[in-house]
């Protein structure tokens, strides 16, 4: 038996430049391994139990510690709240209101992501 504690998983789309570049900030700022990042865009890649291939690539989603599937905002909440120097954010999220405002501000960036994707993949080339 093992006394290791489930991690959290988080699903992103690797085809895009602003996931990948904050993907990468994750990785660095998750010095204990909390979290497991999965590329929906591989080839190989699989996906959280009852979302499709195209829901994965279209918002982001987390598989939480708990087994618990979160997309949009809350996910974003579920990383931080594994990342030391983001819990402060994710205690904020918690806050009556605060989350709900924060998956409306993820729903009107959602649109304009493939365009600010290529503005973060032009300036990397």
């Amino acid at each position: 038996m093992t006394s290791e504690k489930p991690r959290t998983t988080a699903y992103f789309d690797g085809a895009c430049p602003l996931c990948r570049a904050e993907i990468a900030y994750y990785r660095r700022q998750d010095k204990d391994g909390a979290i497991c990042f999965v590329d929906v865009a591989a080839a190989d890649a699989t996906t959280p139990e009852g979302v499709t291939h195209a829901q994965a690539l279209e918002r982001f989603h987390v598989r939480g510690h708990d087994g618990r599937i979160r997309s949009g905002a809350a996910a974003f909440v579920a990383v931080w709240a594994q990342l030391p120097r983001w819990r402060w954010a994710a205690r904020i999220a918690a806050l009556p209101g605060v989350l709900t405002a924060m998956e409306w501000s993820y729903r009107l960036f959602l649109p304009v992501r493939p365009y600010l994707s290529r503005l973060v993949g032009r300036r990397r080339l």
